[in-house]
């Protein structure tokens, strides 16, 4: 496992919020995730298996392992145990986003751009509230959205308001996959050289 990023302040520039108890969680979580160098992707209270608290986090770069859940679990426990935001026995799960991943920051969608992903709206845009299609580009302040499937009559590119947006993931598709792979193997290459690089500093020194 490798050393954590410790007490590192991000901003939490989500676009995409949570309401309810589950804002009440992702107040408490989104601070105690950056003491690990993590950052706070998705807080979701379900019914499955009784009740499961789903907090989906990540590091700066897109990535999460194994190890990086364990530990988010091993200080997340602790911090809920004391605030007790929620009043019913409930089981933690800690994740990564996934390949499919929800999408919450201005950067998640230009990351994504050119895959496929599902947007739901809080309020009418263009005459609805659920869209389908082609990410085509992410502006400051909207997304354009070339979508797969077009009634008569509709625009095939819409452009979605950020604000207006209440849920958005990502489609699954053998593109998405095939540059998630890819990008996992730029960053294990990436931390592979700089293990390298650090283990020589020492050597010289």
């Amino acid at each position: 496992m490798e050393p954590a990023e410790t007490s590192v302040q991000f901003k939490d520039d989500r676009i995409v919020r949570e309401s309810g108890t589950d804002a009440r969680v992702a107040a408490i979580v989104g601070p105690v995730l950056e003491t690990v160098g993590l950052r706070l992707v998705r807080v979701r209270l379900t019914a499955q298996n009784g009740l499961t608290l789903q907090i989906m986090a990540e590091h700066p770069d897109g990535t999460m392992t194994i190890e990086d859940c364990e530990e988010a679990s091993r200080v997340l426990s602790p911090a809920l145990d004391v605030e007790d935001p929620i009043d019913k026995a409930y089981n933690l799960e800690v994740s990564s986003p996934g390949i499919d991943r929800p999408l919450v920051r201005t950067s998640d969608f230009a990351a994504a751009a050119g895959h496929l992903a599902k947007v739901e709206t809080s309020v009418m845009v263009g005459g609805r509230k659920r869209f389908r299609g082609a990410i085509v580009e992410a502006g400051s302040d909207s997304v354009s959205i070339e979508r797969d499937q077009v009634a008569e009559g509709e625009e095939k590119v819409v452009v979605i308001p950020y604000d207006a947006i209440a849920e958005a993931r990502l489609v699954l598709t053998d593109d998405l996959i095939r540059d998630a792979l890819k990008q996992d193997r730029k960053l294990r290459d990436e931390r592979k050289r700089q293990r390298r690089e650090g283990a020589e500093t020492d050597n010289t020194n």
